[in-house]
């Protein structure tokens, strides 16, 4: 780590929203240990595990467009406050659902896909607000490599957490524990002191701004290209984390700690990506090392899938974690740092629903085929999958920076020189 590692932390906005965001974020990892501990407790279903999952990510794949545009046409500081305190009100709902005792599993299941739709609204607008946070520019790649680093942290503290607390003293807690960790985030909002932001004129109906938002990105190259390949991905490379659980119990002839192992060996391997990009300099050619990461991601996959030495796959998981962590912070940053300002909500809108949106679609793909072939070698294509992914975008690069240079000799050509004279 250098000193450029904690370099966003100077914008006083930002200390806030990290710090009050960090406490969420725990409890939130809390909640959902607690939900699938919940359902599975109660139906002994893993296909009803595998409902819950569904419920609280597809409404945010089918209503992030119209977060999007809200973020856009609105407030986005109101929006983020209005989301984060209805996303309260579902956990105190949740916790009271669970205290009195006398729930179906329908009512967790409905809750759930209740914070599904808050989050297609949160998200936009609180990964749009993050560029109004940062006093400089050239800090908001740092925050958003922060922010990565912020939540795979959670992801390692807060499943912990909540094994001990439903352990020790009930699922109960667990929930309340996450109602009580939003007085944080909404308690760090309310203290920032952010632009004043200037009431847009709405011209045109939210459909009109829908359809402007998709013209935008057909027409940017370089976010279009991202977009697609971190759909790519999400369809068919991140779902390998579903494949786990095989690899923990039949494959290392393992038991739950041993899933939980390999887990936090991904998730510290994701964590430690994190704060690399976190602590790069301003001005590093970010889509370069998307394009090497997403090699190491592909290779470290590669490797895992057919590993037998536990101590080796341990360290092969910690690697495919680090590539991995580069598909989300840096598509994120290239999106953040080159889109207009009045689209930011509309493309983030997109691009969670290229990384959300695709992967519980991507689990049933990939669940299929390692019924026909194996989990190893799917794990195994998934791997040749993101290696391909790595080329063609090394290709596209090599052609984009062929085509700067071609545009530059025709600028400065003998031709071109005296027809401007």
């Amino acid at each position: 780590m250098n000193i450029n590692t904690f370099s966003a932390f100077k914008s006083r906005n930002y200390r806030l929203y990290f710090a009050g965001q960090s406490i969420s974020l725990v409890g939130t990892w809390m909640q959902k240990t607690a939900v699938s501990w919940v359902v599975y407790s109660q139906t002994h279903s893993k296909f009803m595990l595998g409902v819950s999952l569904f419920a609280s990510l597809f409404p945010s794949f089918m209503l992030s467009f119209l977060g999007g545009v809200v973020s856009d046409r609105y407030n986005r500081y109101r929006l983020l406050l209005a989301t984060q305190a209805a996303s309260m009100v579902q956990a105190v709902l949740l916790t009271l659902l669970v205290f009195f005792g006398h729930y179906f599993i329908w009512e967790i299941i409905a809750l759930s896909a209740l914070l599904g739709v808050i989050n297609a609204f949160d998200v936009p607008a609180r990964q749009s607000l993050v560029y109004e946070m940062v006093n400089s520019k050239e800090d908001l790649p740092n925050a958003l490599a922060l922010n990565s680093s912020m939540v795979n942290l959670s992801r390692l503290i807060g499943p912990g957490i909540a094994g001990l607390v439903l352990e020790k003293f009930g699922d109960t807690v667990c929930f309340g524990a996450n109602a009580a960790s939003f007085i944080a985030v909404i308690g760090s909002l309310l203290l920032m002191k952010l632009p004043k932001s200037e009431s847009k004129p709405h011209t045109h109906n939210i459909f009109f701004e829908l359809k402007e938002g998709f013209t935008y990105i057909k027409n940017t190259p370089s976010i279009k290209f991202v977009l697609i390949m971190l759909s790519m991905i999400s369809l068919l490379v991140l779902p390998f984390s579903t494949l786990i659980p095989v690899y923990a119990k039949d494959i290392f002839k393992g038991t739950a700690s041993t899933f939980g192992v390999i887990d936090s060996l991904i998730g510290l391997g994701a964590f430690s990506g994190a704060i690399y990009l976190a602590s790069l300099k301003p001005g590093h050619n970010l889509k370069k090392i998307l394009a090497i990461n997403t090699l190491v991601f592909g290779a470290g996959l590669v490797i895992f899938s057919h590993m037998n030495n536990y101590p080796l796959a341990l360290l092969f998981a910690a690697v495919t974690g680090f590539g991995m962590m580069s598909q989300i912070t840096i598509s994120n940053t290239l999106i953040q740092t080159t889109v207009d300002p009045a689209m930011r909500g509309r493309v983030i809108s997109f691009y969670a629903m290229a990384f959300f949106g695709m992967q519980p679609l991507g689990g049933l793909i990939v669940g299929a085929v390692s019924q026909r072939i194996g989990v190893p070698d799917t794990v195994l294509g998934e791997g040749l999958v993101a290696l391909s992914i790595g080329l063609l975008h090394l290709r596209f690069l090599k052609k984009s920076k062929l085509k700067k240079a071609t545009e530059l000799t025709l600028e400065h050509s003998p031709i071109n020189t005296l027809t401007s004279n």
